[in-house]
């Protein structure tokens, strides 16, 4: 009986001790999750001031454009790194492009205004590229006084594209038709020169025919005065 009675003390004391140990722990980790909680904080973040941040110098690009090409309008394709810029800076700017001649290859300047400051960027305009073709002249043959063709294609023996031909520029300076002989001329094409020759010659005449007069008939050339003879 008294072995009974000392097991059931065993349990009791064992499960009592237990039981603090889980309200410890329940403590413990209440306390942990109120820390936690109160740790967290709140981020707030403002559009203006990352606009801002990604605002810096302006800075504008050497640009370079084929003649005879339009010109952009957009003042961010003018300035390097123009991501970088915000958009309420990239809308303020005036971008000026009026003395830059598109169809006159060469050299010119471009501004762009932000406020009351002016960034000044080159702007280089090149050659247009022509088509890459091969020319073959002709020899031409002309008579003394004949009229000389001033249409570059009638002196090229292929088919070419119209933007081939404008491009042409003939050269007939050493050439007269006035005067029997052989001449040069030339043809230039994209730093190219051709040439070949024009021959004049005369006009050839045979020799001058006498018909013979057949008897009864007059001699209308050479009419003879008979009245002397009466």
């Amino acid at each position: 009986m008294e072995d009974a009675i000392k097991k059931t003390r065993i349990i009791s004391i064992t499960l009592a001790i237990w039981g603090v140990i889980f309200l410890i722990t329940g403590g413990i980790l209440s306390t942990i999750d109120r820390t936690i909680v109160k740790t967290e904080y709140s981020v707030n973040v403002d559009n203006q001031k990352v606009s801002d941040l990604r605002t810096k110098e302006i800075k504008l690009k050497d640009m370079e454009l084929e003649e005879n090409n339009p010109l952009s309008v957009d003042p961010a394709d003018y300035i390097v790194d123009s991501d970088q810029i915000s958009e309420n800076i990239l809308k303020a700017l005036k971008l000026d492009t009026s003395m830059v001649n598109i169809n006159e290859p060469g050299e010119y300047k471009y501004t762009i205004r932000y406020k009351k400051k002016v960034y000044t960027g080159k702007f280089t305009i090149t050659e247009k590229k022509l088509p890459t073709v091969t020319l073959t002249l002709k020899e031409i043959n002309l008579n003394v006084g004949d009229a000389i063709s001033r249409n570059a294609s009638s002196y090229i023996n292929e088919t070419l594209p119209e933007e081939v031909y404008n491009n042409l520029t003939l050269d007939l300076s050493k050439v007269s038709t006035a005067k029997a002989g052989v001449y040069e001329y030339y043809i230039y094409y994209n730093n190219e020169t051709y040439q070949n020759k024009i021959i004049v010659t005369e006009i050839q005449t045979g020799p001058k025919v006498i018909t013979p007069i057949e008897e009864g008939e007059t001699n209308t050339d050479n009419p003879t005065d008979n009245s002397n003879n009466n």
